[in-house]
């Protein structure tokens, strides 16, 4: 029931309509009448942002026929293959409104350029880039991930929804050599000594792991095109129109041709052709931090150039983002990631918002431990950027709530602290974590559990991520507002936000009783005001500093009612 049809309701039968209370797995089977309502325009902040992180081998197959490439038939360790998602897949879901639905506005996918060709084994198993992190041409995508016209396509349609795209970019490393992909030049990469995290040096000058070689991004002095790369371009008959185009980038930037400046291009190219909206930055702490602050100048340019050859095409006047992985950076280390004998502001280098690796061990708090916290945070040491908050991911061990026994608090404290939200795929329907016989982060790789849906608890853990994370997409005073505990039991807490003339407000309450319940609002919403709780769909009014409800709920989202 929306708004209009619970005011209607209201004030022709004074209450009389009130549903009966139901549970929330009823809620999800019997969905309520949609009644079209006009709303006013929620402009859009990165701060305030739901994004949405999938593997894009892992999320959905549109296209089975391009499941198999480069004869990738080489038996691996569990979960360390393809597995024939795909750039297809993805549009399919925006397009049945998957993402709308849980209230999502970004959606960043691991990388799609083409991969290695060859396994290799890292201490894991045997293992493809499946993952998208092993890149031998930037130039073009890899053939099991889709087309330029797949990506093209995809990003269309979801600007249509409003939907801004995240495109995963990796500058520090090459692909690991096998028999199938030779190693970059030495004036391109080093390949010695492997990392040892202990100092500044020790983690940039250096490569990640054994056997994954690490692009010269401290470097000036101009290099040559591999060899293997001219000859790979050549045989597929675009030899003369990337070397025609680098040329052309070149002349325009004064840049030397370092090989960091080759992979700028390239990347950036994406976004000055298919209106790519920010970058998720892999592995920025390994890397020389001014090639970031190249990166996100020529992004924006890109990005700026875009928007003037598609006017018709353009969401808003919201300009190119950069979000940084910096790995094992908290929000309490406010601008600076300390290397133990060298600081740095990556803030200061182009990014608008680093990945919080703190969430995960904060969200074992109380509620109002850490919104107030983060709210500090945000609008002091770190006002003006951000910080992206998960508590499951690809690469980390240690998630929150890795059994997923938690799913609902879960996506209370995840969609509820301020600051942007990453939800990773299959966190709003309990995919599956602990996979039996993998081995490292495999087991954080499953395919989507698409098969769940159709369970009752499945579907009751998803309508609760799909509320909270509309409500979160309508407000952006939930991400990027103010905090303030308006009462401490049962929790009742305020959130502010105000840019320009545009003003949001709204009251969230959790941990509530069943059945007959009071929030109390006094001194944020007024007496007689109309209010709305979004998560029962019920019109309320302010009485006595208190708006009362009676429902099996123990959320309660308040907005002011149209």
């Amino acid at each position: 029931m929306n708004k209009t049809l619970a005011f209607l309701c209201l004030v022709t039968l004074f209450g009389s309509c009130k549903p009966k209370p139901e549970t929330a797995e009823q809620a999800s089977l019997n969905p309520q009448p949609v009644v079209e309502t006009t709303e006013e325009a929620v402009p859009f902040h990165w701060e305030a942002a739901n994004v949405y992180f999938l593997l894009t081998d892992r999320f959905n197959n549109g296209n089975p026929e391009n499941d198999i490439n480069f004869d990738r038939v080489n038996e691996t360790a569990p979960l360390r293959g393809f597995m024939g998602g795909d750039l297809q897949g993805i549009t399919q879901k925006i397009e049945e409104g998957y993402f709308t639905d849980l209230g999502i506005n970004a959606i960043w996918f691991t990388p799609v350029v083409e991969q290695i060709h060859g396994d290799a084994d890292e201490g894991t198993g045997n293992t493809y880039a499946y993952h998208g992190y092993w890149a031998k041409d930037w130039t073009v995508l890899d053939p099991n991930f889709g087309t330029r016209k797949d990506l093209e396509t995809l990003v269309k349609k979801a600007h249509k929804k409003g939907i801004r795209i995240l495109m995963d970019v990796v500058l520090n490393h090459t692909g690991p050599v096998t028999d199938q992909d030779p190693v970059w030049p030495e004036e391109w990469v080093i390949t010695e000594p492997t990392c040892t995290f202990q100092s500044y040096e020790t983690t940039t000058a250096c490569t990640l792991v054994d056997n994954l070689p690490d692009i010269q991004t401290a470097k000036d002095t101009p290099v040559d095109l591999p060899d293997a790369l001219l000859a790979k371009w050549k045989e597929e008959g675009r030899l003369s129109m990337e070397l025609d185009e680098l040329q052309l980038f070149f002349d325009r930037t004064g840049y030397p041709r370092a090989p960091r400046f080759y992979i700028i291009k390239w990347l950036t190219d994406y976004v000055n052709e298919l209106g790519i909206d920010g970058f998720r930055v892999d592995t920025v702490k390994h890397a020389d931090e001014k090639a970031w602050a190249e990166l996100y100048k020529e992004a924006s340019y890109a990005f700026e150039t875009w928007k003037k050859k598609h006017p018709d095409q353009v969401l808003d006047d919201t300009p190119f983002y950069m979000v940084g992985e910096v790995y094992n950076y908290g929000i309490s280390g406010g601008r600076e990631f300390d290397f133990g004998d060298k600081k740095v502001d990556y803030f200061n280098h182009g990014f608008q918002s680093l990945i919080n690796f703190e969430l995960k061990t904060d969200a074992h708090k109380n509620y109002e431990q850490i919104f107030k916290k983060y709210s500090n945070l945000l609008h002091t040491k770190l006002e003006g950027i951000g910080v992206l908050n998960y508590l499951t991911s690809h690469d980390d061990g240690s998630p929150f709530d890795k059994d997923r026994k938690q799913p609902f608090h879960a996506a209370n404290v995840l969609l509820l602290t301020p600051g942007t939200s990453q939800v990773y795929y299959g966190d709003e329907t309990s995919r599956d974590l602990t996979i039996e016989g993998t081995e490292g982060d495999a087991t954080l790789r499953s395919f989507m559990n698409w098969g769940e849906l159709d369970s009752v608890s499945t579907r009751e853990v998803l309508t609760h991520w799909q509320k909270l994370g509309k409500f979160r997409s309508r407000h952006p005073a939930i991400g990027a507002g103010k905090h303030k505990r308006l009462a401490k039991k049962p929790y009742v807490f305020s959130r502010t936000f105000t840019d320009g003339e545009y003003r949001d407000k709204v009251v969230v309450g959790l941990d509530l009783p069943k059945g007959k319940k009071s929030l109390w609002v006094k001194g944020f919403f007024g007496d007689g005001t109309q209010l709305y709780d979004t998560y029962s769909e019920t019109l309320v009014e302010v009485q006595n500093g208190r708006v009362t409800l009676d429902n099996p709920y123990s959320v309660a989202l308040i907005e002011l009612a149209n």
